[in-house]
């Protein structure tokens, strides 16, 4: 069962994760539509960036799932020696 410590940060990562892909959402998808000139833009990065921070985002996730699975095999292989 969950505690209380548990629970607000689960929540605080769902917010979190919803927080972003609502950003993206709009970064992506509404914005093309506002005109250049129009305030909003402000809030948001380069439309570039939205191709390079997924991308680093990728490439950083898939070095630490290398690097788990390199530590775990290379602890199976001193246990078994």
């Amino acid at each position: 069962m969950a505690t209380g410590a548990d629970r607000v940060a689960g929540l605080g990562m769902v917010a979190l994760a919803g927080a972003i892909f609502l950003y993206y959402t709009v970064w992506m998808i509404i914005l093309p539509f506002v005109d250049a000139e129009h305030i909003i833009h402000q809030y948001f990065l380069p439309r570039a960036y939205a191709v390079i921070i997924p991308i680093m985002a990728g490439v950083v996730a898939l070095g630490f799932i290398g690097m788990f699975m390199i530590v775990v095999t290379a602890g199976k292989k001193k246990k078994t020696s």
